[in-house]
């Protein structure tokens, strides 16, 4: 049996993973849970799968937690904030942790389960696009399995195995475009939040919804694949697949590419993660090819989603600065968005705002990159958050 941890149990990479661990309960258990405040959400999990150790956000949210477990007799423990947090990545009983917490906030849990020398499953991107060359050089030191859960990089890591050693000629990621791909720049400019959070293929948060409407979220991967694939971004390319039936792509030297396919569904990279190298049913429904009339591909237009230019170009400019500096920023901005403090074209303003003011600086520590993405999305906040 193997113990799982849950970094973010009421999300959506979260609460899917408990699904696939609910259809293969036989191999799978859950030993501990963490989550923000949706406590009712928690309790329900709790009930259902028997953590001995859950952890949520702050002290009021524990108090109620345990109010309403007062009914809940099997043994279990409920702890809050950092330290709730580290315990819960750090459980004995697990094997797996899965990363899903959102954001930045997930950066020092992936270090702490390297340090607990556990298996991570890992669906927060930040991780990488912040602290990509110090957590790689960390999980190379540990010898650690570190399976993506994203459905991009999973689809690569899936493409990559059994062609270890072969030379990488590109890294294809796709991207299905959001909900503005047939939109104009002018268009887009006054699209609202109802209507970026809708998004045509996935169903996902509200931040990384957001992100995709931007294409963010696929500079993000771009910046994610260059670590965790240890490949020049050069070699990764951006396809604008509407579909989303191929899920990413592999070019070999040889012009061999491989291809991985299925349904919007992110049990499917969920399950694969969990169980690795093993394949286990996921939930999902088969993937009907006789009902898909075409696959069509084509380039992103740059100049109509200016962060995944930024992105790239973060890449070559400063790679181990001028990620911080944009992921600080896109939080900050994207936030702003969900709370109606800002139009949406104004979240590429701030972040290639901020690309362009913010000062570089040397990151030689996690230390120094926790601090200095708080120091950039204080800058950032202070200039362009307006109260509403």
């Amino acid at each position: 049996m193997k113990g799982i941890s849950i970094l973010g149990s009421s999300g959506s990479i979260g609460t899917q993973a408990l699904d696939v661990i609910k259809l293969n309960c036989d191999s799978l258990c859950v030993v501990a849970l963490a989550c923000g405040s949706n406590i009712e959400l928690l309790e329900s999990q709790i009930r259902e799968f028997n953590p001995s150790l859950v952890s949520v956000v702050c002290e009021k949210a524990q108090r109620e937690l345990r109010i309403r477990l007062r009914d809940y007799s099997k043994p279990i423990e409920i702890l809050c904030g950092s330290e709730g947090l580290e315990a819960v990545t750090k459980a004995d009983a697990a094997d797996m942790v899965v990363g899903a917490l959102p954001g930045s906030v997930g950066l020092k849990p992936a270090f702490w389960s390297l340090q607990a020398g556990k298996e991570l499953a890992l669906a927060t991107k930040e991780v990488l696009v912040m602290a990509g060359k110090l957590f790689m050089e960390q999980v190379q030191a540990s010898g650690i399995k570190l399976i993506p859960v994203d459905s991009e990089q999973s689809a690569i890591f899936q493409c990559l195995q059994g062609n270890l050693g072969h030379e990488v000629k590109r890294i294809l990621l796709t991207a299905s475009g959001g909900p503005f791909l047939m939109k104009s720049a002018e268009e887009m400019a006054s699209v609202g939040k109802e209507e970026t959070l809708r998004h045509p293929r996935w169903k996902m948060g509200p931040k990384v919804t957001v992100d995709s409407a931007t294409l963010m979220n696929k500079g993000l991967e771009v910046i994610e694949a260059r670590w965790l694939f240890g490949i020049e971004s050069q070699k990764i390319e951006v396809l604008i697949h509407p579909q989303s039936i191929v899920h990413s792509m592999v070019e070999f030297a040889d012009g061999s590419i491989m291809a991985q396919m299925g349904t919007t569904d992110m049990r499917i990279p969920i399950s694969y993660a969990l169980a690795y190298p093993l394949r286990i049913p996921s939930g999902t429904n088969p993937l009907d090819l006789t009902s898909i009339s075409s696959l069509s591909f084509h380039k992103p237009d740059m100049s109509k989603f200016p962060l995944l230019k930024a992105s790239y170009d973060s890449l070559s400019q400063n790679e181990n600065v001028y990620p911080v500096i944009l992921n600080a920023a896109d939080e900050v901005a994207v936030d702003m968005f969900l709370k109606d403090k800002i139009p949406f074209n104004s979240i590429h303003r701030i972040c290639l705002d901020a690309l362009n003011l913010i000062p570089c600086r040397r990151l030689e520590s996690l230390e120094d990159i926790e601090l200095f993405h708080e120091e950039v999305s204080r800058v950032v906040r202070a200039k362009w958050d307006r109260p509403s």
